[in-house]
């Protein structure tokens, strides 16, 4: 999608994809990754996702990148807090605590950027890219990403055919198909959600399920 539709979500609070509570599925599954406090995760196309404040509530040093600064303050002034702000080749950083929020492009992120990452969750990412972008996405970003860097990836799954993404659907097979080369991918949970998703439901979709993948990397 070009910045453009993003910014312009944001700007419109189209946000349908914002959720008022840390994703249950992370919440559930995120111990199974063994991911020690005092690790940076990183959390792309972050948003002002509550799932941040979370792990820094649970002692992890968080990282995340977003094209909206209105995302971005928005996050800071929901939690009461004033971030610090200075800029960098990457774009403005947004820091306060264990928070370090980037309002950049994901892709302008380099090895020197991630290499503190030892976890990356995404929630919403992968899911917000249409195909040609989800593949330079896991082939470009999670490349650059530690070695040692272990995640967990939640998904959607639709048919396709009954609504315009975003959020797209991206089935277990393409999971694989895209993860495959760098990760090992392994199925943690598959979910029908179709009866708490009216708004899916009133676009006319006849089939909803959510998945959550855990992710050790190959290197």
């Amino acid at each position: 999608m070009h910045p453009d539709f993003w910014h312009q979500r944001w700007a419109d609070n189209q946000i349908g994809f914002h959720q008022d509570a840390p994703t249950p599925l992370m919440l559930k599954h995120w111990p199974s990754l063994g991911v020690e406090p005092g690790t940076q995760v990183f959390v792309p196309l972050a948003g002002k996702s509550l799932d941040m404040a979370w792990f820094a509530s649970q002692g992890y040093r968080v990282l995340g990148v977003e094209l909206s600064r209105i995302a971005i303050e928005a996050f800071f002034a929901g939690h009461g807090v004033t971030p610090e702000i200075s800029e960098s080749k990457y774009g403005t950083h947004f820091r306060a605590g264990d928070i370090e929020l980037i309002c950049g492009d994901a892709f302008g992120l380099d090895e020197a950027a991630l290499a503190g990452c030892g976890a990356v969750f995404d929630r919403a990412a992968l899911i917000a890219l249409p195909a040609d972008l989800r593949r330079r996405y896991v082939h470009e970003l999670y490349a650059r990403l530690p070695s040692h860097c272990r995640g967990l990836l939640v998904t959607l799954e639709y048919p396709q055919h009954e609504k315009a993404g975003p959020p797209f659907s991206v089935v277990e097979e393409e999971v694989r198909e895209l993860y495959g080369r760098d990760w090992n991918v392994e199925t943690l949970e598959r979910r029908d959600i179709l009866d708490t998703q009216p708004r899916f439901v009133d676009e006319g979709v006849t089939a909803l399920y959510t998945s959550v993948y855990r992710l050790t990397h190959k290197g």
